[in-house]
């Protein structure tokens, strides 16, 4: 019972596989869907949007920060009870009456408060801005950086897509050519021109390309599923390009890697930030100047204001010494600079590796696209005489069915060639992209 259920299970799934509908897309649709939609590129926005929040919280070093506030008291206490009288304005000559001194009856005071606090000079405050500013800048080009790899992955998908249909075609004609072979097989078999063993050799060999033809489907519907991935599509349609995997003619000349490179400029930016905040470290030592001011409002009714009152002055602040705290901060902040310099320094030298690499297989891909391209045409021309001559008896079946199989084999190479050469040219010029 439970092997008819997964055989059911099975028949189902594939129904569904087959009737999938596809949907023909280009290569300039799939590039607009992964920018407009792609989950990646929405969170590295994001970051842009913190590293702005952050940024924007340095205001406060140039700002003024500006509070208002209504609190209301009901005491009992002599010193915050003639207090309150004395901010109300309604003190009188009774009030200084000893006994009414110390035993004040209970007095209710509503305070309107308005503090404005304006920063003047705060040195480490303007160096941790200049951090905030490098680190924004950092995350811009990170965030173009990440744009330019999906567009490289893009590619790269969308080109395996290309492939696994060009992998299905050519099994697909493979497939026709064995069943051919099967029927010619098949008449020799009855005329008594070959052995059985022929023939079940012509049977395995068409099994082998219908199983091969089947792991090339799959592979097609993994393929388009992660295009639909990177597009943010649920629908996960089975997706075909509207075009065929052909090869891209290009000249690529580069003197080695570029400076201005989106992600080395932000790695750049990224060590400047580290240096500006131990800059602002170093600066913490040195004394503040901040100016304040308060306006009040007093009165024994709420949201009254009948007295009021002013203050303002500036304070000069020095924090002499806090334990070990700002030194261990100062190295602390130093030390991360000075690992941000060897981290740029080893992923330029990386970059330098990769690019040198990227190179030598494009070069190696075009060399054995060259061999490929040559062993095509003579597999294909020896299948063509090997063919002809078992039509005529003249040929072993096992010497036809190896040409067949070698000639599938050079077609799959020669298109999987074409996608070699393809991606390491556009792995190359994202490389090279600044």
């Amino acid at each position: 019972m439970k092997n008819i259920i997964y055989i059911l299970s099975f028949l189902g799934t594939m129904f569904f596989v087959q009737a999938q509908e596809r949907v023909l897309i280009s290569k300039e649709e799939v590039m607009t869907k992964v920018r407009e939609n792609n989950n990646t590129l929405k969170m590295s926005q994001q970051d842009v949007l913190a590293a702005k929040g952050d940024f924007n919280q340095s205001n406060a070093v140039i700002l003024p920060n500006i509070s208002v506030s209504h609190t209301a008291i009901a005491t009992t206490n002599p010193l915050m009870a003639f207090g309150s009288k004395l901010n109300q304005e309604i003190l009188t000559q009774a009030d200084f009456d000893p006994f009414l001194l110390n035993n004040p009856s209970q007095i209710e005071d509503y305070a309107t408060r308005i503090v404005v606090q304006q920063p003047l000079v705060n040195l480490d405050g303007i160096f941790q801005r200049k951090a905030a500013k490098a680190k924004l800048n950092a995350v811009e080009l990170k965030a173009d950086r990440t744009n330019d790899y999906m567009d490289l992955e893009v590619e790269k998908a969308y080109m395996q897509l290309q492939l696994a249909y060009k992998s299905v075609a050519v099994l697909e004609q493979a497939k026709k050519a064995a069943m051919e072979n099967k029927r010619l097989a098949d008449n020799s078999f009855n005329q008594g021109y070959l052995q059985k063993s022929d023939v079940l050799a012509v049977e395995v060999r068409l099994t082998e390309i219908e199983n091969q033809l089947q792991y090339a489907k799959s592979n097609v519907h993994n393929v388009s599923n992660y295009l639909s991935v990177l597009m943010n599509d649920n629908s996960y349609a089975l997706l075909q390009p509207s075009d065929s995997l052909t090869l891209v003619v290009s000249d690529i000349y580069t003197e080695g890697l570029p400076e201005n490179r989106k992600d080395l400029q932000a790695m750049s930016l990224s060590s400047d930030a580290y240096q500006q905040m131990y800059r602002a470290d170093k600066m913490s030592f040195l004394p503040s100047l901040n100016a304040f001011g308060t306006y009040e409002l007093h009165d024994d009714q709420v949201f009254q204001g009948d007295a009021n009152g002013y203050l303002i002055g500036a304070e000069l602040k020095w924090n002499i010494f806090e334990g070990s705290k700002r030194f261990g901060k100062v190295q602390k902040s130093r030390a991360e600079y000075e690992k941000s310099k060897l981290e740029l320094h080893q992923y330029k030298a990386e970059s330098q590796v990769e690019l040198n690499r990227a190179m030598r297989l494009l070069q190696d891909a075009k060399n054995n696209l060259e061999l490929t391209s040559l062993a095509l045409q003579q597999s294909e021309e020896s299948l063509r005489i090997r063919t002809n001559r078992f039509k005529q008896g003249l040929e072993k079946t096992t010497d036809l069915l190896n040409t067949e199989t070698q000639f599938s084999q050079k077609r799959l190479e020669y298109y999987t060639t074409i996608f070699n050469y393809n991606y390491a040219l556009a792995y190359v010029k994202f490389l090279t992209k600044e």
